[in-house]
């Protein structure tokens, strides 16, 4: 299994930096236009009760009674990054195994924990489709994204359950698949699956990747080794309030009609992308999250001449089993998709040159 180097620690944040602050961002999953003003509101309001610790327990209990569990088996985090360096930290593991390509903090935490990882890396070839075959039998720690960053694939729920043994930890990363309609292939309230942890974020969706706010979803007993390993008073105040505003009716019932729209975005940007074929341009298909990925020959140069043109994309370089002829792209509204439809018959006029 290759362990080449890649940057685990670059991540979309850095192409809408410094001199990228005015670009238009199709490098950050974030969905646009958020946080709605109601969240705000409710986030405000919290405000008033800063001198005070945080009690997470009504928010704990909102988590729980959305996916129909106990409270004991959900942690809240400060985003699911958190939760990747509690695995790493608290959990005694002899063989960890990370599922590539993916997002890749899960890696970087274990590695950081003092960990040897091992890679399962999907091919192309296979449309870097899961097969549960591949990961060794051994691992006592697998982690898999569902839909994956980046490639936008989403995993049938049972290829992944057929991952899960006795003495096994099955962690699955859906911070995305609340943009997924319906939410289907989410293993998010099994508890018929041995091992199981479910890592949610409310960043992505709901723009609140400036507050830090997730939760983990696993049997009592992991449950109660994570948060061990937890400062006191991880979460803050207005992130408590904001993850169970983000749980009530009204919420889901947004989310769910935001993955509709999501969805809608997505095909007029890959249908767009698709005039592109003559020039080599590729996209992983069928794509699931809020993002897809595509292969494209001189991607680094056509990335910067983007950047000159006014848009920011993802480079896929640093994902283990990519290399620099791959680009992400985060899934906007029609018009800025337009736009930078446009933009990139541009880049790849002048990069042909």
């Amino acid at each position: 299994m290759p362990t080449e180097a890649h940057d685990l620690r670059h991540h979309g944040d850095a192409e809408v930096r410094d001199d990228g602050s005015a670009l238009v961002d199709l490098a950050v999953n974030v969905r646009a236009d958020t946080p709605p003003g109601w969240l705000r509101e409710r986030i405000a309001g919290s405000l008033g009760s800063l001198a005070a610790y945080p009690d997470g327990r009504a928010a704990r209990a909102a988590v729980a009674a959305r996916h129909g569990l106990p409270t004991e088996r959900v942690l809240l985090t400060a985003g699911a990054a958190e939760a990747f360096v509690l695995l790493a930290r608290a959990l005694k593991v002899r063989r960890p195994v990370v599922v590539h390509p993916q997002f890749t903090e899960p890696e970087a935490a274990l590695r950081d924990a003092g960990h040897t990882v091992d890679r399962v890396l999907l091919r192309e070839e296979d449309g870097f489709r899961l097969d549960p075959r591949a990961v060794p039998e051994d691992a006592d720690l697998v982690v898999i994204g569902n839909p994956t960053n980046p490639t936008s694939v989403l995993h049938p729920a049972g290829s992944i359950a057929e991952l899960a043994r006795p003495g096994r930890t099955l962690v699955v990363d859906e911070a995305f698949m609340d943009a997924v309609p319906g939410e289907r292939e989410g293993l998010a309230g099994r508890t018929d699956v041995p091992g199981l942890v479910v890592l949610r974020s409310l960043t992505k969706t709901w723009g609140l990747a400036g507050l830090r706010i997730g939760y983990v979803l696993a049997a009592p007993e992991t449950v109660a080794e994570l948060e061990s390993a937890q400062p006191l008073w991880p979460v803050s105040t207005p992130a408590l309030a904001a993850a169970a505003a983000c749980v009530s009716s009204q919420a889901l019932a947004e989310a769910a009609h935001a993955a509709h729209r999501i969805a809608a975005d997505r095909a007029h940007l890959v249908a767009g992308l698709a005039d592109f074929a003559a020039a080599g341009l590729r996209v992983v298909e069928p794509a699931e999250g809020p993002f897809v990925l595509v292969r494209l020959p001189g991607a680094a140069a056509v990335r910067r001449r983007l950047r000159d043109l006014g848009y920011a994309v993802r480079r896929g370089d640093t994902f283990p089993g990519l290399g620099e002829e791959w680009l992400r792209l985060a899934v906007r509204d029609r018009a800025t998709v337009s736009g930078f439809l446009r933009a990139l018959e541009r880049a790849l006029k002048s990069t042909a040159r």
